[in-house]
């Protein structure tokens, strides 16, 4: 599933030089395999990867805004298509991460 997560970022644009390209590919990750850290994003995932990547959770959570602003500035269309639905807005880190885990689940 890791090497899926990766392709998904890398075709939105996101490479392996944002901090939070593993930090999001990992978030995702935890949360395809437990649908419950998508209840408690930053109480439970944020915390979680914090540990993993040696920082803070609200490191994790700015590291994840960044790759959004960056696919929401540079890839909008391939974002809405894994949504499956148009995005009038960018969303959010934990909307970021749950539209990955529903097209990741849903494959």
């Amino acid at each position: 599933m890791k090497k899926e997560i990766s392709e998904m970022l890398k075709e939105l644009g996101v490479t392996a030089n944002y901090a939070g390209y593993y930090q999001t590919l990992y978030a995702v990750l935890l949360a395809a395999e437990d649908r419950g850290y998508l209840l408690s994003v930053t109480k439970s995932l944020y915390p979680e990867v914090a540990r993993r990547y040696n920082t803070s959770a609200a490191a994790v959570e700015r590291n994840i805004r960044t790759v959004v602003t960056h696919v929401w500035n540079r890839s909008q269309e391939p974002l809405m298509e894994l949504a499956g639905c148009r995005l009038r807005d960018k969303p959010t880190a934990s909307q970021f991460i749950a539209i990955l885990v529903s097209h990741i689940v849903s494959e």
